[in-house]
């Protein structure tokens, strides 16, 4: 097979670290190798210890490289953590020659994208949500229409520049090329939403290990993103500290026999709880836990909920809410999800997956077949992401070079 045809997604979460190499295919994408390792070396999305991430990144690779039977170059890298901030801009511009050309839609976009951002951070994402031709709206392409004013709908992701280069930085102290840099819930949002779903308007929310991530969309197109600094690791230390168990421990409890809502626990379901230095284990009601489980995923689905009236696209939302994660895959979670957002709830799949397809048919890997899917899209395309120029004059000189090619 040749290597260029392959794609790697790599996932840096907070918990596991997860690399899935595939190839792109007309329905999906074929996944032929795929690996996880423990995640040590971040924490709420943010790497804290470049070391044990990088021992971290390569152990996954191996495992792909292993299964896929290749060797892993470059990389679609994931990323999330509080830092992440996204806003919806408009740019305007006259066209000229009275038809749209590449040249009139890239001004366009450069026009929205003219807003005042931080020095600290970096834009990672520019997603057209809309062109408008004059006063045609609603265009999705406006390539070779006539008019005289076209105008863009976009919304702009950024980013902390440390915590994208720290992501870099492990990649390539690993060995890797880093193709793009993508935001975790557009990835995921491309593994589990249908294209209805796109269209009618859902709110897709990634409940990952250290951080939830939340994407609305509404006719096909992004309307607004946010990152919550809490998930399924905050839930794993309420069980720790309330059953008095290791860590250890308390993730395998809560991955066994978790539960969001305790109404749908009998009373005789016992578990077993090992005990903190080397007492003999116990013996709990699952209820027990469960009581512990529910209040902090209702914490977690009212933020959420919070997020969306906030963003005051909540009334758009007609084809509900997808939970992904693995934190979603928590009994109960979806029927707590119907009780808080009020509207239809489902825990997404990765779709329109072939090859090793048993391997990935889980919310946790939503986010590593989304990069992937990512990648098949953007394969052939010139990559914008590059981490920000340290110098400056350099910067100058290549945009000024582009302004006389523009001229000429």
């Amino acid at each position: 097979m040749p290597k260029s045809d392959l794609i790697v997604g790599l996932d840096i979460g907070t918990t596991k670290i997860c690399a899935v190499v595939g190839e792109a295919t007309p329905d999906g994408v074929d996944i032929v190798g795929i690996g996880t390792s423990p995640s040590t070396g971040l924490r709420k999305g943010v790497v804290v210890n470049i070391e044990q991430t990088v021992q971290s990144i390569k152990k996954a690779l191996e495992e792909a490289e292993l299964m896929a039977g290749c060797e892993i170059r470059s990389v679609y890298a994931g990323i999330a953590g509080s830092h992440i901030k996204g806003f919806n801009s408009h740019g305007v511009i006259a066209v000229k020659g009275g038809e749209v050309g590449p040249k009139d839609v890239e001004r366009a976009l450069d026009a929205a994208k003219a807003v005042a951002i931080p020095l600290d951070r970096e834009v990672i994402h520019i997603l057209p949500q809309e062109y408008i031709v004059d006063d045609q709206r609603g265009i999705a392409d406006p390539l070779g229409m006539a008019g005289v004013r076209l105008e863009v709908k976009v919304h702009i992701v950024t980013g902390a520049v440390t915590s994208a280069q720290n992501i870099v930085r492990s990649c390539h102290r690993s060995g890797l090329d880093v193709s793009d840099i993508v935001l975790e819930a557009l990835a995921s949002s491309k593994a589990v939403l249908t294209e209805e779903e796109r269209e009618i308007g859902v709110a897709l929310v990634d409940l990952g290990g250290g951080t939830t991530d939340i994407a609305v969309f509404s006719n096909d197109s992004i309307k607004h993103t946010g990152v919550l600094a809490l998930g399924g690791q905050n839930l794993t230390n309420d069980i720790a500290f309330g059953l008095r168990t290791p860590m250890v421990s308390a993730e395998k409890i809560k991955v066994k026999y978790g539960c969001a809502m305790a109404d749908l626990v009998r009373n005789d379901d016992l578990i077993e709880v090992p005990s903190v230095g080397g007492r003999d284990p116990r013996r709990l009601s699952r209820q027990v836990l469960a009581e512990i489980c529910e209040p902090r995923m209702e914490e977690i689905l009212s933020l959420v909920d919070q997020e969306l009236v906030r963003s005051g696209f909540k009334s758009m939302i007609g084809a509900g809410v997808v939970l992904t994660g693995g934190t979603a895959l928590i009994d109960g979670c979806q029927e707590l999800g119907e009780q808080i957002f009020n509207m239809p709830t489902r825990i997404g799949y990765p779709r329109n997956v072939g090859g090793l397809r048993d391997v990935v048919n889980s919310p946790k890997f939503a986010t590593a077949v989304g990069l992937l899917r990512y990648g098949a899209e953007k394969e052939g395309l010139e990559l914008k992401f590059r981490i920000r120029d340290g110098n400056v004059f350099n910067r100058v000189l290549s945009r000024m070079r582009k302004w006389f090619s523009d001229i000429s």
